[in-house]
């Protein structure tokens, strides 16, 4: 039986919140096929360009497969011993709040479950937080500010029946690409969409209307709008007599400033006719959806962006109802599962806090001991507190924060200076395992066997593809046995994952008389019902079917059954620029990766869209800094600096910078972003700020460049001062590289990667130009290849070169033009891939509009660029508009 013979394993994507169905068919070995899961209600049998590729991250390249302590592998028994006894004795010496854990949104909710009762019921310390605190951690502030609890409201149904999309901070088309793909029908329709945004994403292409605001100007772009639906009599007071409360008190606050549209126009840096057509179109809609992601919750002002959001739709009665709702969507598969375990350090569990009753109920249902009684540390006061000294045992699971957390370059440190860090992963080196003193290996998706919960409330299985390899365990499993040592054996005995649910579940029924979240129809489940267990929303009837929208009666989670409008202000950036950082730097996503690479870098299609690091800058700023298109760029801020490529654009808006979040020391060490951000927080949700922070550019002005080409992936050597960029490919990887080194430089690179190894060696060197390319083969076959050359002489395309390591044989013309760089006969096409899914190229795609195909639909059918995941669709749209006169013009005047 061939894999795409084989029967279906129905599980969930491991990316995004949308949560999308995968049927995946595994064959031999590692391979599986894989496609959308036309029966999962969130996705209908679409997949993105990430879900797409899932079969080419499930391999053993680079995987920890055997505990180790100090690099050695070692008997899982000791290492659970020295985790446990490590652990006991920290705490016995300087009490519970001497440890913590930091957890992960790539956790199952069965691993969550275990994590922090283990943490806040028996170590009896709160200092468990997740990395969702970097994506979501404003939007559950915002939620129980409104709504008395952690609520999402509406679902993704919504999306389709709304005649009108708001975008806030949110570039759906890159991080939630299904979603967009289940509002074309709505658009076909007459959907409208708004797009607030400093930067024109492709989503804001996409959009009528693009507001590209000022950073951090979303609160007053906000408050602004509600003054002007108080001004046309716009509100719902029907709605808001009956299930609002803090009304007047706003409208007495915003009559305070200037709500004028003009002034709002001019201090969100926005066009007055733009603005008033927003705040028109708003006010006649009353079926509304606003989207609002990590442009608005990655903010020191985070919080009042969601609360302002919230505001508008409460004062118009926009909740509850089909097609109209404000919308939080998440960024990880199972950041909602982690809110409803109590993975935060400021929630208790099951959607309760540390109020006394909640406590008392807690320590009763687990039989907890010694109960934590208060919040813990959020992630950037943790770390801070490794930093220190005051927590000297920290547990990492399945994250990687010596890259993504802010000040990256400090957490370094911190984790440097911790006396004991355990890491639980599975990969056997990241920039986090480096400083680990214990490795345990975990389990990786298409091996998980647990749920997840996306950013509609609904809870999907993820089931197992692959045995576990090597000696990897199930996170809860690790955790278990780890309390079982510590001396917690019998509250910590699950035979399975479909226990810890149940349990999990009985939880969120215990004494339960009024909390939204109650999974009481899931505690009966049999292991075998737990495995068929189908998506459901949560919350559930009684006979466990899902409920899809919140609310619709007009009652709330707060004590009177009424939602909350909090007034909010304005405010200046936490760091505001200056005369020696001009710029606002604004980090995020690209369109194709995903957090830390550790599973996206494995898939060469998905490193083609954007294969290294990058700065996006405005040409007119680049003008003035010196800096043209590809050239290396000195990223500078008061933390630290970075250097990345250059690239020059409108979309962009003059005074603002853009760099991806993604890159590691593994594939581009000077190219991390988050060593260049501050610690500012939101007060409310200690959520970091990423998207303002103080920086200045200036070319790198390196003397020579150069790429290397191995079969082989290698870092940075480190004993040169080079950038260093790594991008794999099909059969080998490319590797990008500068210095501003002499003779000497090079002749330790050469010796640094190698090139003096047995092999047939090719070589062309031009001592007065400094030119200097060398090929290594093994017979026919191309092993290696370098190429330098001063940095102002160009280098040779590496598409033509990268593609002859995938021929088992270098055919004699090729071999006879190897150190040229260039192809004999037909120019191979070098420009970039639009498509990822399909491999498409730009060039394949202006041909196909150049020969009569102006439509998606008709360059897709000419080129299948688009007709997968439909992410690059924007793009192709630019393409057609460009090389289109009549199209170009029709968009113009649209």
């Amino acid at each position: 039986m061939t894999v795409a013979d084989a029967f279906p394993i129905r599980t969930t994507c491991p990316y995004c919140g949308v949560g999308c169905g995968v049927a995946a068919r595994p064959g031999g070995g590692r391979a599986v096929a894989i496609a959308g899961d036309a029966e999962h209600p969130a996705n209908f049998g679409r997949l993105c360009s990430k879900g797409t590729a899932l079969g080419a991250t499930v391999g053993m390249e680079g995987r920890l497969l055997r505990p180790e302590i100090d690099g050695r592998v070692v008997p899982w028994e000791a290492a659970i011993k020295r985790v446990a006894s490590t652990f006991a004795r920290t705490i016995q010496r300087h009490g519970p709040d001497s440890v913590a854990f930091y957890v992960s949104g790539q956790l199952l909710t069965e691993d969550y479950y275990a994590a922090n009762k283990l943490m806040k019921g028996f170590i009896g310390s709160a200092n468990i937080d997740t990395n969702s605190r970097l994506c979501m951690a404003s939007a559950v502030a915002a939620h129980k500010l409104a709504f008395g609890a952690d609520l999402v409201p509406g679902c993704y149904e919504d999306l389709e029946l709304a005649d009108l999309i708001v975008f806030s901070g949110h570039n759906a088309d890159w991080t939630h690409p299904v979603l967009v793909r289940r509002m074309e029908a709505a658009r076909a329709r007459g959907q409208s969409w708004v797009v607030i945004d400093p930067r024109r994403t492709d989503t804001a292409d996409m959009a009528d209307l693009h507001l590209a605001i000022a950073p951090q100007s979303d609160v007053r772009l906000w408050n602004g709008l509600l003054a002007d639906l108080i001004r046309r009599g716009a509100i719902d007071q029907a709605y808001i007599a009956a299930h609002v409360t803090g009304f007047d008190e706003i409208a007495g606050a915003l009559g305070k400033d200037d709500q004028g549209p003009a002034a709002v126009a001019a201090d969100c840096g926005v066009d007055l006719a733009d603005l008033e057509r927003f705040y028109a179109l708003f006010a006649a809609t009353p079926r509304t959806v606003s989207l609002f992601s990590m442009g608005a919750n990655q903010s020191a002002q985070g919080v009042a962006k969601g609360l302002s959001i919230i505001n508008a739709h409460l004062a118009t009665g926009r909740i509850g109802k089909p097609g109209a709702c404000p919308f939080s969507i998440t960024g990880q598969p199972n950041a909602m599962g982690g809110r409803e375990t109590g993975g935060l350090a400021n929630t208790l569990a099951a959607h309760m806090d540390f109020d006394p009753e909640s406590l008392a109920r807690v320590a009763r249902f687990w039989g907890a001991p010694r109960i934590a009684q208060a919040p813990g540390l959020k992630a950037v006061d943790m770390f801070e507190a490794v930093h220190d000294g005051r927590i000297k045992a920290l547990w990492i699971m399945a994250t990687n924060p010596a890259v993504s957390m802010p000040n990256a370059g400090r957490v370094r440190e911190a984790l440097q200076r911790c006396p004991f860090v355990v890491v639980s992963d599975v990969m056997a080196k990241t920039d986090t395992t480096a400083f680990a003193h214990v490795k345990l290996p975990a389990l990786a998706w298409g091996e998980k066997d647990g749920t997840v919960t996306n950013s509609e409330r609904r809870i999907s299985r993820q089931r197992p593809l692959f045995p576990a390899p090597g000696e990897a365990r199930a996170d809860w499993r690790i955790i278990a046995d780890v309390a079982g040592v510590m001396g917690h054996a019998e509250a910590f005995d699950w035979r399975g994952p479909a226990g810890v649910f149940r349990e999990y579940a009985r939880l969120t029924a215990f004494e339960n008389t009024s909390r939204v979240l109650n999974l009481a129809p899931l505690i009966a489940q049999t292991p075998d019902q737990y495995e068929a267990m189908a998506p459901v929303q949560w919350p559930l009837t009684a006979d466990g079917r899902g409920t899809a929208r919140l609310f619709e009666d007009g009652g709330f989670s707060t004590p009177d059954g009424r939602a909350r409008m909090v007034a909010v202000q304005a405010q200046a950036p936490a760091s505001a620029t200056d005369a020696a950082f001009p710029f606002a730097l604004n980090t995020g996503r690209v369109r194709d990766h995903w957090h830390t690479m550790t599973r996206t870098g494995l898939a060469a299609d998905l490193c083609r869209h954007a294969p290294e690091p990058f700065v996006e800058i405005h040409p007119h700023d680049a003008a003035r800094a010196g800096l043209t298109e590809g050239a290396l760029t000195r990223v500078r801020t008061a933390q630290g600096e970075a250097v990345v490529v250059a690239r020059l654009s409108d979309r962009q808006r003059p005074g603002g910078l853009f760099m991806p979040m993604h890159w590691t020391d593994a594939f581009a060490p000077a190219g991390r972003s988050n060593p260049l951000i501050g610690q500012a927080v939101d007060p409310r949700s200690g959520q970091p700020e990423f998207k303002h922070t103080p920086a200045r550019i200036g070319a790198y002005r390196e003397t020579w460049r150069g790429f290397f080409i191995d079969r082989a992936a290698h870092e940075a050597p480190r004993q040169l001062d080079l950038i260093w960029r790594r991008a794999p490919q099909d059969a080998c990887h490319l590797h990008e590289m500068a210095g501003r080194g002499d003779d000497r430089e090079r002749a330790r690179l050469i010796g640094a990667l190698a090139l003096e190894s047995a092999g047939e060696t090719l070589t062309f060197e031009d001592p007065g130009s400094g030119a200097f390319r060398r090929a290594i083969l093994r017979g026919d076959r191309l092993e290696r290849l370098l190429f330098i050359a001063p940095a102002n002489r160009a280098l040779p395309p590496r598409d033509w070169l990268v593609s002859l390591f995938e021929q088992p044989r270098l055919a004699p013309e090729d071999r006879l033009s190897l150190l040229s760089g260039r192809r004999i006969g037909a120019a191979m096409d070098a420009s970039p891939v639009i498509c990822a899914c399909l491999k498409v190229r730009q060039g394949a795609i202006v041909r196909a509009i150049e020969a009569g195909a102006q439509s998606l639909e008709a360059v897709s059918a000419a080129t299948g660029a688009g007709s997968n995941c439909g992410s690059c669709r924007p793009q192709i749209s630019g393409l057609i508009a460009e090389h289109t006169p009549q199209a170009g013009a029709d968009r113009h005047a649209a």
